[in-house]
């Protein structure tokens, strides 16, 4: 017996204190596991909360870009009347000045003839002059 009461003893000596070490660690490892966990749930708790005011907030975008879309397309329909307008405006006002060009240049050329009249008659009363005086003499 005295054997089993050695080995007794060793186990005692031995693998108790290391038993005991491993049961504190282990107990360690736990005391962190849960506050890990807690952190854990509190880090779910906020990201849930957060997809909360997300999904809040898209909800209010969402219907306030659609009435700043609608508002864009009435604006965007308005300029494309108002740009339509304007240029029916700019082309008439092209057309006339087009009209009054073309009065112009008849007006012009109408001068330029004139003045090459008034030369031919110059030229005529010179030529006549001549033949006067070549007549009368």
């Amino acid at each position: 017996m005295e054997i089993m009461e050695s080995i007794r003893v060793a186990f005692k000596e031995l693998i108790v204190p290391e038993l005991d070490r491993i049961k504190e660690e282990n107990r360690e490892i736990r005391a962190i596991l849960d506050v890990t966990n807690k952190r854990l749930d509190d880090v779910n708790i906020h990201l849930a909360d957060q997809s909360r005011r997300i999904d809040s907030l898209r909800e209010e975008l969402g219907s306030e870009i659609k009435e700043t879309n609608k508002r864009i397309d009435s604006v965007r329909e308005d300029l494309g009347q108002r740009i339509d307008s304007v240029r029916e405006k700019l082309g008439f006002e092209i057309k006339e000045t087009n009209k009054r060009i073309d009065r112009l240049y008849e007006v012009i050329v109408r001068r330029d003839e004139h003045s090459q009249v008034v030369q031919r008659l110059m030229t005529l009363e010179r030529d006549v002059d001549e033949l006067k005086r070549k007549l009368a003499a």
